[in-house]
């Protein structure tokens, strides 16, 4: 049976059958070395007993960074519109406005359901939406201004590159201009979404190009110049590869190093049920990644950016909360938000719920032996629960019999069992 109360160091490393070439990188990173692209690349293709070696690793630069504390945030998402007409291929969220199930909150909905989610404890809602053809620049800065004059103290963690892109050529700001403006109406920091995959080749053909990896960047560092905080993303499992995850993981190391205003890395599996880009295309679009390849996207992240950006989410919305506890002892430090609502995830054929709620994450986290952490969205502690649990809450939306607990329970069953 697990002892919840347990603290385990890192996975002993053990670098004994690993091939030439990855051990040598290996002990270069437990070195305190900077690794290079190529070698990134080749840790990425890495087979049979070298992915566990550097998951090994990773564990250990993941104990160097965080020690064993994991940490969450209560939040909630409010995606105020699916209306989009970018037609990115792999999007399986975007609706046109005649189609059935088309959605846009105005302010007060937005607002009304920010302070549901304060009632329940978030300190943070995360706002995003389509590129609504008929929705002005201001509409970005009257979402903040709405949500600010009923929750001064909530953190607004709010609009992609690519709406910042579209607000910019709405308002004819520049860039810069357009996220200072954000931030005076009460923007704290920005999803680093719509980085999918920094390569221009893999973009034309997963969004046509329409905001290119150089314009993501360009945005991403002008928000860093103003003070707004952002995460980094990268969405893999489709049409990618070593090769492209690399020079990704390269050019956020570059900004972080100019900048420091990445707060976290978010590995995103591409889900391929519902997604336009897989449906059309079966027979050279994947699946999604396979369960190696998302152990290595997590392992590798930490050990290429660890001392530039050392916090490392698992995204349970992509994987499964069973799965994401899996990636605690494979570099990951962090579980993300509780949500509450889930859209764009579910949108693209996701089964792995809406809301994992605090004590659920103080569950998951203690049961891999980590010390559970509620967070703000820039990572400052807010409590440890080393010797308490959060209240338990039910639900904001009904689940269905849907358990993201069970498998913990199935684990003590068998445990016992032996």
């Amino acid at each position: 049976m697990f002892d919840h109360n347990r603290v385990n160091g890192p996975t002993p490393v053990s670098l004994h059958g690993t091939s030439p070439a990855v051990r040598a990188i290996l002990e270069k990173s437990l070195d305190g070395q900077e690794i290079s692209e190529q070698e990134g690349e080749t840790l990425f293709a890495a087979q049979g007993a070298d992915i566990a070696a550097i998951s090994a690793v990773a564990d250990q630069l993941r104990h160097r960074a965080n020690g064993d504390q994991v940490s969450f945030v209560v939040n909630r998402n409010i995606n105020f519109t699916n209306v989009c007409y970018m037609g990115c291929k792999f999007c399986g969220f975007a609706k046109r406005r005649e189609d059935a199930g088309a959605e846009w909150l105005n302010v007060d909905q937005v607002v009304a359901r920010a302070v549901e989610a304060w009632n329940r404890g978030a300190t943070e809602v995360c706002i995003q939406g389509g590129l609504h053809p008929k929705m002005s620049g201001q509409e970005y800065r009257n979402l903040l201004l709405g949500l600010k004059a009923e929750l001064p103290d909530m953190h607004i963690h709010a609009f992609s590159p690519f709406e910042v892109w579209y607000g910019a050529a709405k308002t004819k700001l520049s860039f810069a201009d357009f996220i200072q403006d954000l931030k005076e109406c009460g923007l704290g920091s920005m999803p680093g979404t719509a980085a999918e995959i920094l390569d221009t080749d893999i973009r034309k053909q997963l969004t046509k190009n329409k905001l290119s990896a150089e314009r993501w960047v360009e945005i991403i560092r002008a928000a860093h110049s103003v003070g707004v905080k952002t995460t980094a993303t990268i969405m893999y499992g489709h049409i990618d590869g070593p090769k492209q995850w690399a020079q990704h993981m390269r050019i956020l190391r570059d900004i972080q190093k100019d900048t420091g205003g990445f707060t976290e890395l978010v590995p995103l599996s591409f889900v391929h049920e519902d997604s336009p880009l897989f449906t059309a295309n079966p027979e050279i679009v994947r699946p999604g990644p396979t369960h190696d390849e998302t152990e290595k996207m997590h392992a590798v992240s930490r050990i290429f950016l660890h001392g530039q950006i050392d916090n490392i989410q698992v995204s349970w919305t992509k994987l499964g909360a069973e799965r994401a506890h899996y990636m605690l002892d494979r570099g990951v430090n962090d579980l993300g938000g509780t949500l509450m609502n889930e859209s764009i995830s579910r949108s693209a054929g996701a089964k792995n719920g809406q809301e994992i709620m605090a004590a659920e994450m103080v569950e998951i986290i203690r049961a891999a032996g980590r010390i559970p952490v509620r967070r703000n969205t820039v990572y400052d502690t807010l409590e440890t629960y080393d010797d308490h649990t959060p209240d338990t809450q039910a639900p904001l939306v009904a689940r269905e019999g849907q358990d993201p607990l069970a498998f913990l329970e199935e684990d003590t069953t068998r445990v016992a069992a032996e």
